[in-house]
């Protein structure tokens, strides 16, 4: 089956969690005999036209010289080359932009399904108009395709009842630790096991980054140092570090791509904080519990359909200084530490992932619809 991806920046991830979904499902499908080819900007760090047996598929990328509406001509030219190939399955993973140019996709020759991810237009970075008019990219994306994705069930609640449409449930998937990392690593971060918080994510309002922030401040507690990893280069990230990047208790990191980094960040932690609110199974969620990670998440559904009980919540900057300040440590090994590094076997490992799409791709292309769900509740 000839399988292409588009809507990412490419792999193999230098930037975000789409483009770490990406990677993952590629690299599952061609394991499967899968014929898989992502399309790539032209800023990518990685040049060669293959990785790991995926095609890679490059076209000119203008975002950094005219900004986000550079996002509109890359897509342009991806969806414009999908109509040289014979591909059998076309799937979106970011319709932001590329929903404009819909009307262009081979829907003679290819079926299209769209991963419908989270609530673009809920974020915080966005005016009203934009806003306004990711609405109707969302409208288009549906519109548009053959198959919807749902990764997460709240996301598929919401597009069954907006648009009565219905979608398949597939989640994102995350790998687990396999060995205990090696507390070095984090000389070089100045940190100290369990005496640091952490989050992993993209700087934007919407994660709640400035909330955990405050709380932190607040509790005012020299072991319990709150690390940040993300690229500062967004312009809110620019905001945050200049007002609160010299202060003892905050350290910001910047993007890291290192998984081995990352595994010691993550278990070595004390708390995991995860502020997302606006998208569906967020893979840094489900990276965290693979990480061995003792997490507190925003309240929100999103989040709770995936915890459930196996952590604990937080609104406010003061549920984070609470936190902080009268909860029991890491050490003491929570047992909802077990209960989810467990699901990412049982139900969040890439290879039930790629699995569950392979198997929804050959029912399209066989002439059938996709079940609903290819995932069992826990």
């Amino acid at each position: 089956m000839k399988i292409a991806i588009l809507g990412t920046r490419g792999i193999p991830n230098s930037y975000s969690g789409i483009e770490e979904f990406a990677e993952h499902l590629s690299l599952g499908l061609v394991q499967k005999g899968h014929e898989v080819t992502v399309y790539k900007a032209s800023d990518h760090p990685h040049k060669n036209d293959r990785y790991k047996g995926v095609k890679l598929s490059t076209h000119y990328n203008p975002e950094k010289y005219i900004g986000a509406s550079g996002q509109f001509i890359y897509d342009l030219l991806c969806i414009l080359d999908t109509r040289k190939n014979n591909f059998d399955i076309i799937l979106q993973v970011g319709y932001t932009s590329s929903s404009v140019w819909s009307w262009l996709l081979p829907r003679g020759k290819s079926m299209i399904v769209s991963n419908m991810d989270g609530f673009e237009w809920k974020r915080a970075k966005w005016n009203f108009l934009i806003k306004k008019f990711l609405r109707v990219a969302e409208k288009w994306a549906v519109s548009g395709s053959h198959f919807l994705v749902s990764d997460s069930k709240a996301i598929r609640d919401y597009i069954l009842k907006t648009y009565s449409k219905d979608s398949t449930y597939i989640p994102y998937g995350a790998y687990k630790i396999t060995q205990t990392p090696s507390p070095d690593i984090l000389t070089s971060f100045n940190l100290v096991p369990y005496n640091y918080n952490l989050m992993i994510a993209r700087l934007e309002p919407e994660n709640n980054i400035e909330m955990i922030i405050e709380g932190t401040i607040y509790a005012n507690d020299p072991n319990n140092k709150f690390v940040i990893t993300g690229s500062t280069a967004t312009k809110f990230g620019r905001i945050i570090k200049k007002k609160y990047g010299n202060h003892p208790l905050i350290i910001f990191t910047d993007g890291i791509f290192d998984r081995e980094k990352l595994s010691a960040l993550r278990y070595y932690s004390n708390f995991y904080f995860h502020g997302h609110c606006v998208g569906g199974t967020n893979p840094s969620l489900l990276e965290a519990m693979g990480g061995y990670c003792l997490i507190y998440a925003h309240d929100n559904e999103f989040n709770k359909l995936i915890l459930g009980d196996n952590g604990g919540y937080f609104s406010s900057s003061k549920d984070v200084s609470d936190i902080l300040l009268s909860q029991p440590r890491k050490t003491l090994d929570q047992p909802f530490l077990k209960k989810n590094f467990l699901l990412i076997d049982t139900t969040y490992s890439w290879d039930n992932v790629s699995e569950a799409y392979s198997k929804m791709f050959s029912e399209i292309v066989n002439g059938s619809n996709p079940k609903p769900s290819y995932f069992t509740s826990h």
